[in-house]
């Protein structure tokens, strides 16, 4: 009987660990980590096909002369002209700075000078006669050399005083109001000369070639018209940015007719069609040194690094990088990661998908 007992609870003790070993395997496989899902994409396949080899910049335009207007010296502004707005002549007055201190001490300067020179005409006639030593001779022309050095001097100061414009233009707003305490830090107004206007752009530096003094470009201010004017190019930077790799380009046109500090596109031919592989240009992905796409090889994403070219209202040339018949990741960028598995969603068509983004 006591062994029936034994046999039972033996059995019932092996019975419980064998359902908790399971329970323990069931929850292991609960916990075991599931892998990834495939991110769905929409790819093209890389080809190319013909364009026109016109290079694409942003600019920015400039006027033809600017200039900030301050006083040269510190003191009240005690005259103020400035017609905001309109035209002024070269050599116009736009403030004054208080100056009768100065005027005072030119006075002072003038008076010495009527007594040293005086002075200076006798001592040299009683010289002439040995009537004084030369030490007490010279002591009197430098009384008078020195007065007249003051006097230029104060003229100076006082010339300082007064507030011009430099070329003709136009003036910007009034920054001051009379009776002001203006320093040499202080901005009294702004003078832009727009008969002509520049427009400074970039280039990559695989375009400096095409780029010369002379050389005709067309300029795009009016984005909602979409019309362009010819500009000329007058001067590009002697050196090649370091950091960012382009060219400085500076154009001007003739017809000032553009404000200052507003974008504009400007469109250079790069020399005669050609063909290339094109993408969106949204599915770049900028680097700190690099520009990357993403490619499908295997349904693995592969990151790959690439260089840029002409570019389009919304796609770019890809110069290096890429191949014909690649496959080239255009939606779910953002979302993929390097090795990921990735599952196309669809082949989209290039110019198709172009239009979709405008």
């Amino acid at each position: 009987m006591k062994g029936n007992a034994l046999i039972y609870v033996t059995f019932f003790l092996c019975l419980s660990l064998i359902l908790s070993s399971c329970g323990q395997k069931t929850d292991a496989e609960k916990t075991k980590p599931q892998s990834n899902p495939p991110v769905l994409v929409d790819v093209i396949i890389a080809s190319s096909r013909g364009i026109q080899n016109t290079v694409e910049a942003n600019g920015s335009v400039v006027a033809n002369e600017y200039v900030e207007l301050h006083p040269e010296i510190s003191g009240r502004i005690v005259y103020l002209n400035v017609p905001e707005g309109a035209n002024v002549e070269k050599g116009a007055v736009i403030a004054r700075i208080n100056d009768a201190d100065l005027q005072a001490t030119l006075a002072k300067s003038r008076v010495q000078l009527d007594l040293y020179q005086k002075t200076e005409e006798r001592d040299r006639k009683l010289l002439e006669i040995q009537g004084i030593n030369q030490a007490d001779y010279d002591l009197a022309l430098n009384n008078v050399n020195s007065t007249k050095a003051d006097i230029a001097y104060t003229e100076a100061q006082i010339d300082k005083t007064i507030i011009r414009a430099p070329f003709a233009g136009i003036v910007g707003l009034r920054q001051v109001s009379p009776g002001a305490y203006a320093t040499p830090a202080t901005i009294i107004a702004t003078v832009q000369q727009l008969d002509k206007i520049k427009v400074d752009f970039t280039l990559p530096e695989q375009y400096t070639s095409v780029v010369r003094k002379g050389t005709l470009v067309d300029v795009q201010i009016d984005a909602a018209s979409k019309t362009r004017r010819k500009g000329l190019i007058i001067a590009t930077e002697p050196q090649i940015n370091q950091t960012s790799r382009n060219l400085k380009v500076r154009a001007i046109l003739q017809d000032g007719n553009g404000h200052p500090g507003a974008f504009v596109k400007v469109y250079v031919d790069a020399g005669a069609d050609k063909r290339a592989i094109m993408v969106p240009t949204n599915c770049i992905i900028p680097d700190d040194r690099n520009n990357q796409l993403i490619l499908v090889k295997g349904g693995k994403a592969q990151f790959v690094n690439v260089e840029t070219g002409v570019r389009e209202a919304n796609n770019v040339e890809i110069t290096k990088g890429v191949s014909p018949g690649d496959t080239v990741v255009v939606t779910g960028v953002l979302f993929a990661r390097p090795a990921a598995t990735l599952q196309i969603r669809s082949v989209k068509n290039l110019e198709k998908t172009s239009e979709a983004t405008q």
